[in-house]
């Protein structure tokens, strides 16, 4: 690149870090919130990244190209976007306003386009690799994409994330040559200048990873002077500098500087710097490489130019860069003084009246812009897959079976559909097939880039790897999961290919995936999770692979449906329905909560459950209207009163529960029959879409100032103002609300202590789940009214 284009880059970076300077101070010093708390933002870290997002945005990026960029530079972010025309004005004044520019960049909330959601660090990250896994296996699938770049601009505090590693050393993750990361290596953290530098740390971390690493360390100016004689001494001494030491120097000028670089330096150091005026020793060394236009640009190239690994730049750069606050150990939510804006605005050329200006199209700078618009410009992208998922395989389930096999045997039906079955897709943490993907791995074959030869023969699992495999095997990491489940949910958008991702972990290490799953959905990704087993039905395992907490987290997780089948069909019905929603090509569920569009979650269990409960229901009420309730979140397995015609005038109760604990429930019911109160079981396929239709009925009610009414899901299970006995293998309180929901006592029974091994009949015992303890809550909650 000529030295013209590099002045006119110079001048797009230094009004993008004019606007992104601003467009914090705005909010933050113009907007009146009325609370007394402190908007914030991040202008010293946004800084740091000025001079790595314009040359990547104004001459580097193709259209195809894919960008996550780190939580505290979104305002320059916003302010590229907003010269590069892609942003309304309005919004510069908005930072962290309702409605207006995020906190930090959000695909689902920010009003230009985001490629990758940001803000839980080292997520962001590692995004990008992720959806470069998707893109190696989409152009497999369904042949070569134009090819993208996907890049992760990262500060260094984020590699002491543990989930970064975790991805890198992913055997999933190797030989993406389109991947680059970008590590804004500014040597601070949120609370200080970090003691020393572990660059060859990570740099060792990396390359033992595959990747390939390059450290733009140094700017020209800095390079010139190592030439020169004496150079080499000049450049040992700035290295062996301690790293505090060197980041004081940004707030030093003139003779004060020189003392603090000479302190501590070797003989010779002084002399030879003795010839350079005072106002050049500044900017010559804190010329650091991340801030040198060319120098970035010439990383880039270097990256392109390896094919088989993916890379990682280290940028050397000062955070605060081109600010009043820079190198200063304490300027991470730093603001500068209005003061300071006003004497950053005149540096700039600029007064108040054109200080929100773009760069004008006349000017080379302006003519630059409209250029990269057009070379970025992206065609829309559609979701729908167009294909029918069927409303159900018919599965067959004639003994008692689990929803963990049934599960298993639901995916391999589908996998034989003609439409939906290319579309599939399945992963899981080296769990597959103790969660029983076996079938479907049977069926389909394990994804792997290239051919991949079997040194031993399983006739019970043909483990064939080749690029033509519909599941991709992750190694022990449910961080990772939950990554790659995101990525695949989006690869409609960032691959041009919609997909049906179904994942499967262990239902208790859910949690340790959950900030990567809330990311997930947080981004608007569509997949299918499975947790089984779960609950202390998983009896002999013990308290460490019991889950207990998980049905809350699904209940409460937005952007996810929860559900927590019993039976063989509800569960086949339940997940071709989540398929069909995710397909776009079947019509939402009557029942589904409004705009619910987003990750389903499933729960499941490894104990075999009798179905004949479910057949009679069925006879009862038939498939249309049985169909319909089971999506809408729950139906009434038994109705006391037609079960038991003499109990039609008997004091009645409601036992509600989800899941494993359904016999012993239907065993309680009996007892309680024999001793003359009739016991109504409702079977909750899922809490969450009864709790989101409560409370709808109840939102209404208050923003209208009406009553409000009960809503047909639970009107049809539950009778109203009779009192509610819920049971449930999790928390006891993930169920509680019901007695709310139908105006009646509650008795919640469920799981809250840490469990322990032993037998289910023995855990339940323990948990207050057997049929005595909840015939006798059944009692208490009828001596409540």
């Amino acid at each position: 690149m000529n030295q013209h284009d590099l002045d006119v880059l110079d001048e797009i970076q230094r009004r993008v870090l004019w606007l992104a300077t601003r467009i914090v101070d705005a909010a933050n010093h113009e907007r009146d919130t009325g609370d007394g708390v402190k908007v914030g933002g991040h202008q010293a870290s946004s800084a740091s990244l000025v001079t790595a997002m314009t040359a990547l945005w104004f001459a580097h990026l193709g259209a195809e190209d894919r960008v996550a960029v780190k939580p505290h530079a979104s305002p320059v972010f916003h302010a590229i976007q907003y010269l590069l025309g892609n942003l309304d004005r309005s919004y510069l004044t908005r930072l962290r306003a309702r409605g207006g520019l995020q906190s930090y960049p959000s695909r689902t909330k920010d009003p230009d386009e985001v490629d990758f959601s940001t803000g839980s660090v080292g997520l962001g990250a590692a995004a990008p690799l992720f959806a470069a896994v998707t893109r190696r296996y989409v152009d497999a699938h369904f042949g070569v994409r134009p090819r993208s770049r996907f890049v992760a601009l990262l500060g260094d505090a984020e590699l002491d994330e543990g989930n970064i590693w975790e991805a890198v050393a992913d055997p999933a993750t190797t030989g993406l040559g389109n991947v680059m990361w970008l590590v804004d290596f500014n040597r601070q953290s949120l609370d200080r200048v970090v003691p020393g530098v572990r660059i060859d740390q990570w740099r060792g971390q990396f390359e033992a990873a595959g990747w390939h690493v390059v450290e733009v360390k140094y700017g020209r100016r800095l390079a010139a002077a190592y030439a020169r004689p004496g150079g080499a001494a000049l450049r040992d001494w700035i290295d062996a500098m301690p790293n505090e030491q060197y980041q004081s120097l940004f707030g030093l000028a003139g003779p004060l500087l020189r003392k603090q670089f000479l302190d501590g330096a070797p003989a010779g150091i002084a002399e030879l710097i003795a010839d350079i005026p005072d106002d050049e020793l500044g900017p010559l060394v804190t010329d650091l490489g991340g801030h040198d236009l060319a120098a970035m640009l010439e990383a880039y190239a270097q990256c392109d130019a390896v094919t088989d690994r993916p890379s990682v730049v280290f940028a050397y750069t000062v955070k605060g860069w081109g600010l009043p606050m820079a190198g200063n150990p304490r300027n991470h939510s730093a603001l500068l003084t209005t003061a300071q804006v006003d004497a950053l605005r005149a540096a700039h050329g600029l007064n108040r009246d054109t200080e929100w200006d773009r760069l004008d199209p006349a000017s080379a700078a302006g003519v630059r812009a409209g250029e990269r618009r057009e070379a970025l410009s992206r065609a829309p992208r559609t979701r729908a897959l167009g294909v029918s998922v069927p409303e159900a395989t018919r599965v067959r389930a004639n003994k008692p079976v689990s929803t963990q096999e049934v599960f298993g045997r639901v995916l391999v039906d589908l996998a034989r559909d003609p439409q939906v079955g290319r579309y599939l897709v399945t992963t899981a943490p080296d769990v597959a097939t103790s969660t029983n993907l076996a079938g479907f791995i049977n069926r389909s074959g394990v994804f792997a880039p290239t051919s991949q030869r079997a040194w031993s023969e399983d006739r019970m699992l043909r483990w064939t790897e080749s690029p033509a495999g519909q599941h991709i095997e992750l190694g022990i990491s449910e961080m990772n999961l939950f990554l790659l489940l995101g990525q695949l949910g989006l690869a409609w958008d960032l691959s041009g290919q919609p997909l049906l991702p179904v994942g499967t972990v262990y239902d208790p290490f859910v949690l340790r995936g959950l900030d990567a799953f809330l990311h997930g959905t947080y981004s608007g990704a569509r997949f299918v999770v499975a947790g089984t087993p779960s609950g202390v039905t998983l009896a002999p395992e013990g308290g460490a692979h019991q889950s207990t907490l998980t049905a809350s987290v699904g209940l409460e997780l937005p952007g996810v449906t929860f559900v927590e089948p019993a039976y063989a069909t509800t569960l086949d019905w339940l997940l071709c329905d989540a398929l069909g929603q995710i397909a776009g090509g079947a019509a939402p569920a009557a029942t589904a909560a409004p705009g619910e569009d987003g990750g389903y979650y499933f729960r499941l269990s490894t104990r075999p459950v009798d179905q004949a409960p479910f057949a009679a229901a069925r006879s009862r009420l038939g498939d249309a209207v049985l169909r319909r309730q089971v999506l809408a979140g729950g139906y009434r397995l038994v109705d006391a009163h037609q079960a038991y015609p003499q109990l039609v005038d008997a004091p009645v109760v409601q036992l509600a529960a989800s899941g494993a604990v359904l016999p012993e429930v239907l065993a309680a019911a009996a007892e309680l029959a024999e001793e003359g109160i009739a016991a109504h079981v409702v079977d909750v396929t899922s809490l969450d879409r009864l709790y989101r239709a409560w409370q709808r009925t109840l939102r209404q009610g208050v923003r209208t100032a009406t009553v409000p009414s009960v809503p047909g899901a639970l009107r049809s299970a539950f009778v109203d103002r009779v009192p509610v006995v819920t049971v449930h293998d999790a928390a006891s309180h993930a169920m509680a609300w019901l007695g709310s929901a139908v105006g009646a006592p509650a008795v919640p029974l469920g799981v809250d202590e840490f469990g322990q091994s032993g037998s289910v009949t023995e855990l339940y015992e323990l948990h207050d789940l057997l049929p005595g303890s909840i015939v006798n809550a059944a009692l208490a909650a009828l001596s409540l009214r």
